[in-house]
């Protein structure tokens, strides 16, 4: 009997080169050592470790190279043999590091990358995030200075303006109920790298009359929203686009070219049992249907565009409330 998959798959599966579409995950947590985490996803993974730097692990694997790391640059690149620093420092060499490492691993995030991989394969998250579940890590719920996500990089089926604004569309209509269900945290929410947009460039974007060409997609965007801190980041797709027009209104070397969006909002809840790598997957599948369904999504457009006309409905829900009832309605949930 074949095993049913926990993620659903969204209609669009392939690009418009005919080639199946893609998404990178990235996972935040704590709660298991470096090198414990490090062995243990190697042997879910099925894969080969090579430490590339401290604090850095590259597992070479069937769907491409996994990286495990700690989630911050100064300690990774910490060097105590360094002859910059002080002899007496260098002098503690091991057991500075010792201290230096169980402090890190207390309070700064390990995260595992995965590679692109194909949209058919995500199932291997599912089972990774089960299994490390049962190992004993922990997300943000743990601790209140967690703040420990779990991110999606999915690849877009084309790069067309057209195709760019419906996606970017249905995540506007539908970011207060993607909130509600994934923003369990106190300590991200707290956060500013998780902000929605701009409440002006979501007005602009809603009309039923948008319809910019590339540069004034961007521009439009950028104007308002001109940071990397946004629960739907577009900077990376747009350093794939154009990274001149990008950086006349930001620098950032962190900034990665890649033609996917980069999807920052949920929580890492990864110690509940009643959650997993599915229950965020899902959800942005439900985002996929609407953005390539032009009715349904001209639709909610029009109700986003209601919702603050003083009537009896408005007074008596609230937008979340509204988006769970259309998309039940209309059969995406």
């Amino acid at each position: 009997m074949t095993q049913v998959s926990a993620c659903r798959m969204p209609d669009i599966l392939e690009t418009n080169e005919g080639k199946e579409r893609r998404v990178g995950v990235e996972i935040e947590l704590s709660g298991l050592g470096y090198d414990e985490l490090v062995t243990l996803a190697a042997k879910l993974l099925e894969g080969t470790p090579e430490l590339k730097s401290r604090y850095v692990t590259s597992l070479q694997t069937a769907l491409g190279d996994f990286t495990v790391e700690l989630d911050s640059d100064p300690i990774k690149d910490l060097d105590l043999a360094d002859e910059r620093l002080p002899e007496s420092i260098r002098e503690l060499g091991g057991q500075a590091m010792d201290v230096i490492d169980a402090a890190a691993e207390r309070v700064v995030p390990l995260e595992i990358i995965s590679p692109p991989l194909k949209f058919s394969s995500v199932e291997v998250i599912e089972t990774l995030v089960d299994k490390l579940r049962n190992a004993g890590a922990l997300g943000s719920r743990d601790a209140i200075y967690f703040a420990f996500g779990l991110q999606l990089n999915p690849e877009l089926p084309d790069l067309s303006p057209e195709t760019l604004v419906r996606y970017f569309q249905a995540f506007a209509a539908l970011y207060e109920w993607l909130k509600h269900r994934h923003q369990l945290d106190v300590s991200r929410k707290f956060t500013t790298y998780i902000e929605p947009w701009h409440g002006s460039y979501t007005e602009l974007l809603m009309e039923d009359n948008y319809h910019p060409n590339l540069g004034e997609l961007m521009e439009d965007y950028l104007e308002f929203n001109p940071t990397r801190n946004r629960a739907l980041d577009l900077l990376p797709l747009f350093a794939h686009l154009d990274k001149e027009r990008l950086e006349r209104h930001v620098q950032d070397p962190r900034i990665k070219s890649r033609p996917t969006l980069h999807y920052r909002l949920p929580d890492c809840d990864i110690d509940n049992p009643g959650w997993h790598f599915s229950t965020v997957w899902n959800d942005w599948v439900v985002l996929e249907q609407l953005a390539n369904n032009p009715d349904d999504l001209a639709d909610i457009r029009q109700l986003f565009r209601e919702r603050r006309k003083l009537n009896l409905h408005n007074l008596t829900h609230s937008w979340r409330e509204t988006t769970d009832d259309w998309l039940a309605k209309n059969g995406y949930v």
